[in-house]
């Protein structure tokens, strides 16, 4: 599974702070904790009480549909479960279409 990360506005994430990422992570945690992959979204999900929502944005990137995975209306941002089953959708299909 990817590290999803938010960023502040005006920054980017390039590979220097992917870098800088992965060593904290590796320094802080464990090498085993350090992610394949980090991509840069617009949020993460959370219930209305506050919670993240891993699981189902796991099971979005895997296939499962959206309306089996969470009711819209316990998320405080809806249009992030949509942007979450696309972006597991694009990253099965270049899987599927290879390099």
């Amino acid at each position: 599974m990817p590290l999803f990360v938010v960023l502040t506005a005006g920054s980017g994430l390039d590979d220097a702070l992917r870098d800088r990422i992965r060593d904290a992570i590796r320094t802080g945690a464990s090498p085993r904790h350090v992610p394949d992959e980090i991509l840069e979204v617009p949020a993460i999900p959370h219930t209305r009480t506050g919670e993240k929502l891993e699981v189902p944005v796991k099971r979005l990137l895997q296939g499962a549909p959206a309306e089996q995975v969470v009711n819209p209306a316990a998320v405080d941002a809806p249009d992030l479960i949509d942007y979450y089953a696309r972006l597991g959708a694009e990253r099965r299909e270049r899987r599927s279409t290879g390099p």
